[in-house]
């Protein structure tokens, strides 16, 4: 007789299948709505599971929300790190590398970015403190990236690195935002646009130099 974890789910999935079903579907709705305004019935629905069967496989909500978040967080860590140290002489810019990556990472996922940065995580809970772990991952690769970037222009401010690395997370942000709204844009095609978009950039400014 075999065990309970290698039945199969319902309607005669596979449990494994069915976890990964409830996975994509949660990590879309916590993406999506947030973690306060989704609920466990709703994901059950979606994938055509009981609640009961879903918490069984996962436990609760706050346990649900963490098994979404941690593969993303550490796929996340995993690419941006892969990039960041990247030899190729003849490889784009580093902060190109970057996003082509955070792309490539999150494609076919795009909402999990926002799992991460999901502020209606209940404060002082396991999910928010682990969320945290991620963000601040994150946030420490993007110091080291700008300060190396301020350093060959010779600032050596560091509210100037700050600032910048602030303003690098918000430009991930908008960039995932409107990726997920143009869902035909490949992580390819998304990377050849912010190239295009950062010349842009270097034209403006040079002009405004002048």
């Amino acid at each position: 007789m075999p065990t309970p974890s290698s039945k199969a789910g319902t309607k005669g999935v596979p449990r494994a299948a069915r976890e990964r079903q409830v996975l994509a579907a949660a990590t879309e709705e916590f993406g999506r709505r947030g973690y306060e305004a989704t609920t466990v019935a709703a994901i059950a629905t979606r994938v055509g599971v009981t609640k009961p069967l879903l918490h069984h496989y996962f436990g609760s909500k706050q346990d649900l929300y963490l098994a979404c978040l941690n593969p993303v967080g550490d796929r996340l860590l995993h690419a941006i790190r892969a990039a960041m140290t990247e030899h190729d002489p003849a490889a784009p810019p580093t902060a190109l590398r970057v996003l082509h990556a955070l792309f490539t990472a999150l494609d076919g996922q795009r909402e999990a970015w926002f799992v991460l940065y999901d502020a209606t995580l209940p404060p002082d809970s396991d999910a928010a403190r682990r969320a945290a772990y991620y963000r601040r991952a994150i946030d420490d690769l993007a110091a080291t990236g700008t300060a190396d970037l301020l350093a060959a222009t010779r600032s050596d401010d560091p509210l100037d690195a700050d600032a910048l690395a602030y303003a690098w997370r918000g430009l991930c942000t908008a960039l995932v935002r409107w990726w997920v709204k143009h869902p035909d844009q490949s992580p390819d095609a998304m990377a050849q646009r912010c190239a295009r978009l950062f010349a842009a950039g270097r034209t403006l400014l040079a002009g405004v130099a002048d």
